[in-house]
């Protein structure tokens, strides 16, 4: 391991942006498999772990709609959440913001609270045991209706004061944030804070229309803003975050090398950039590899690294006395290692 791999291993920082439904290694979606009495296209985790080769986003999301349909009861909600904030624990992410999109599943018939109990029954048990936080944000589909996000907003009502952000995920072609300009606008009334998928595979206007439409906190990828002169500009000076994923964007040929990521010229002009893993067994890594890659890739510096840890705790849905707490918790990190 090199010394800056070891630097960023080591460094106190937050994910924003992964998908528990994508979090789901082969041998644990196996075995759900197994306890639901399903039988998968797969018989071992190599074979599964194979199938991992995408041409585009709705190249994955078929494969990622069927490995959601092994979730069913409360337990396998909490066993996959609660997988994900161990390995959290391990690689030094103390604060998770993690998506899920209830649609998948309660169009099977799985009721809204055995996902909501097993999911937020994993993140008090994550904080108690392994002192990591989290926050839970719930994301509606945009290939769905608006009348069907709204359905969604009214069935997480109960939990309201455990959500910590409402998103939107799914195909992003021929399904712009501007389809869903009154939900929302009911979201941010309702007190949730809000972000969406837009530049992923979607052109700079859709993220255009999610910044001055629908008025989101934080944009879900947004590398085709740098096509637009006046959006970058926009950006920067709103300081609206955009949570970033490289190998996600490799793996679903978004770029073609990791050394033509956008990532490093957000940093030079100024944008407000974050990295996560978005679905880390699917893409070939965590938030750590997606970091150790991206560096490596992009030749970042250390001072970048540093930029893009206290990024992820400045762009979290969390209070201002929490951001300083974990930004001083990295100053303090920076601080001793000197040397790397």
């Amino acid at each position: 391991m090199t010394d800056r791999a070891q630097f960023i291993r080591q460094l106190p920082k937050a994910e924003l942006h992964m998908h528990l439904e994508g979090s789901i290694e082969p041998q644990m979606m196996l075995s759900l498999a197994e306890r639901n009495g399903m039988t998968l296209r797969w018989q071992t985790a190599d074979a599964l772990r194979s199938a991992y080769e995408f041409s585009n986003l709705q190249d994955f999301l078929n494969l990622y709609f069927e490995g959601c349909k092994v979730l069913v009861q409360q337990q396998d909600f909490y066993d996959i959440t609660r997988a994900y904030l161990r390995r959290c624990a391990a690689d030094n992410v103390l604060h998770a913001e993690m998506f899920i999109g209830p649609q998948s599943f309660t169009e099977r018939g799985v009721t809204i609270r055995a996902l909501m109990d097993g999911v937020l029954g994993a993140v008090d048990d994550a904080r108690r045991e392994d002192g990591v936080s989290s926050g839970l944000l719930i994301s509606a589909h945009r290939h769905r209706t608006e009348a069907d996000a709204f359905a969604l907003l009214d069935s997480i009502a109960p939990w309201q004061d455990r959500v910590a952000g409402v998103g939107m995920g799914g195909p992003e072609v021929g399904n712009p944030p501007s389809k869903f300009v009154n939900f929302f606008a009911e979201c941010k009334r309702r007190g949730f804070k809000t972000s969406i998928h837009a530049g992923e595979e979607g052109p700079a206007a859709y993220v255009r229309e999610a910044v001055e439409l629908l008025d989101v906190d934080r944009i879900d990828h947004g590398n085709a803003a740098l096509s637009d002169p006046s959006l970058v500009e926009l950006l920067r000076a709103r300081a609206i975050p955009l949570t970033v994923c490289p190998l996600s964007n490799l793996r679903l040929k978004g770029v073609s090398s990791l050394t033509e990521h956008p990532l490093r010229e957000m940093l030079q002009k100024g944008l407000f950039a974050t990295v996560n893993s978005d679905d880390p067994p699917y893409f070939g890594g965590y938030v750590n590899e997606n970091l150790i890659e991206v560096q490596r890739s992009l030749d970042l510096g250390r001072d970048d690294i540093v930029t893009l840890a206290k990024n992820s705790f400045r762009a979290a849905f969390i209070d201002e006395a929490d951001k300083a707490r974990y930004l001083s918790l990295i100053d303090q990190y920076v601080k001793q290692n000197a040397h790397f």
